[in-house]
């Protein structure tokens, strides 16, 4: 069982503002991170702002337009940093907010910081330019972006005490990771293009005659793109599916919160599913009343409850 810390205690002024910041950043940064986080009690909703701020840092600096022998080294710079937080020494007073957030969260709840080394190799292999042959090589990426950032949200939420299976909830947060990060790489794919980067696995771009790349409007001449489309959502869906057994052994606003972000993904892809070619045309988004209502399908547990269901009828 993994415990968190639930009630809380005095949080000084200094650290009250750091996160006032940190959650600023992730209003104006992560709309659709923010929209989940609302539905969590005040210390776990500042820890995953916390822990937003200090991954936006690392994802802006990766995004940026500098050398990359310039990224590189700040991105060593921000794992410094991160070692002065593992080590308990960055001070209330210090004029960092987000290390000081991070610093507090640390203390307060158990996060695997190890999960924020894992996210700048990751961001490094994007500054290196890496591309990938395999689903399997493109699951060390998402692993390193993305489920490590699920692993480290288990480390706020927790999970409830006497929840069948929970020595597996850190596998199912991961997975869960790897299930957005694929839906972001499908939502952004022309984006990334524009900017030079090709997530898809280079043996399924090729099974599906994409192998030129997106860069305009249209798929490549002669290409299967719908069916590279459909390929990659079914992929998506089964990591969906497998993540979602984390629900049941998550408190009910912990899982409501993860059921709303990873609601908000899985409609994303439902809408990429059905026109895929709109992703080649713009970003592919949902309109607020629609996270409305997936927030509030989440805090009423019917996505727990369903994934319950069909584990016990497994089991039988």
């Amino acid at each position: 069982m993994i415990r968190t810390v639930e009630s809380e205690q005095h949080v000084s002024a200094p650290v009250l503002a750091a996160y006032s910041y940190c959650e600023a950043v992730t209003g104006q940064q992560a709309r659709n991170f923010a929209y989940g986080i609302r539905l969590l009690p005040t210390p776990k909703r500042r820890a995953m702002s916390a822990l937003y701020a200090f991954s936006r840092r690392v994802d802006d600096i990766g995004d940026g337009a500098l050398a990359p022998d310039v990224k590189s080294a700040r991105l060593e710079e921000t794992r410094a940093l991160l070692a002065r937080v593992r080590a308990g020494s960055v001070d209330e007073d210090d004029t960092d907010p987000v290390a000081v957030a991070l610093a507090h969260t640390a203390e307060a709840f158990p996060v695997p910081l190890g999960g924020l080394d894992e996210l700048i190799d990751g961001v490094l292999m994007d500054v290196r330019g890496e591309t990938y042959e395999t689903w399997d090589d493109l699951k060390v990426y998402c692993r390193c972006v993305a489920g490590a950032i699920g692993r480290l949200s288990l480390g706020v939420f927790g999970t409830e005490p006497g929840a069948r299976g929970a020595e597996r909830a850190p596998e199912y947060a991961d997975t869960l990771g790897l299930a957005l990060q694929l839906t972001n790489i499908l939502r952004d794919v022309r984006e990334d293009a524009a900017g030079g980067r090709t997530y898809l696995p280079a043996d399924d771009l090729a099974k599906f005659g994409c192998s030129a790349g997106f860069d305009g409007p249209n798929p490549p001449e002669g290409s299967d793109f719908a069916g590279l489309v459909h390929f990659e959502v079914r992929r998506a869906r089964t990591l969906f599916a497998e993540g979602y057994r984390l629900l049941p052994m998550l408190d009910r606003r912990s899982g409501a919160c993860v059921a709303a972000m990873a609601g908000i993904y899985r409609r994303l892809l439902d809408r990429i599913e059905r026109e895929p070619e709109a992703v080649l045309r713009g970003r592919v988004s949902l309109p607020g009343r629609e996270k409305a209502y997936v927030a509030v399908r989440g805090l009423s547990g019917l996505d727990a409850r369903h994934v319950s269901r069909r584990a016990v009828r497994r089991r039988t």
